[in-house]
């Protein structure tokens, strides 16, 4: 079995909102958010795969006023919830990294191995 890590409780992520957080020591963390909705979680890389820079500009806030697509808040790009392809703004086709999750006993884990991979393609 390959090590996992806890990423906070699964009550953490109040259904049709979002977690940030992030995972690592030094200079380069990497950042994350958890999407919940309609009791299904996605996890993504907090970094817009058009400007390279974290989609959020407050903590937590991830979505659009409708709560129905994930927002870039710098370019207006959206994303899709449950896949992160961008449907409306200038990285139309593009995805968000997504973050394989699991829940277990209420609370939620990743693999150690893949956010070290994430954590690598998240510099460049």
């Amino acid at each position: 079995m390959s090590a996992v890590a806890r990423l906070c409780a699964l009550g953490d992520v109040p259904d049709g909102g979002c977690l940030e957080l992030c995972w690592g020591e030094g200079s380069w963390p990497l950042a994350l958010f958890l999407v919940r909705r309609k009791g299904e979680l996605y996890g993504y890389v907090n970094r817009c795969p058009h400007a390279g820079h974290e989609l959020n500009l407050r903590a937590n806030e991830f979505l659009t006023k409708d709560r129905e697509l994930i927002l870039c808040r710098s370019h207006g790009a959206q994303f899709r919830i449950d896949d992160g392809v961008c449907v409306i703004g200038p990285c139309v086709g593009a995805r968000l990294r997504p973050l394989p999750l699991e829940i277990f006993e209420g609370a939620v884990f990743a693999s150690v191995a893949d956010l070290e991979r994430l954590k690598t393609l998240a510099r460049f």
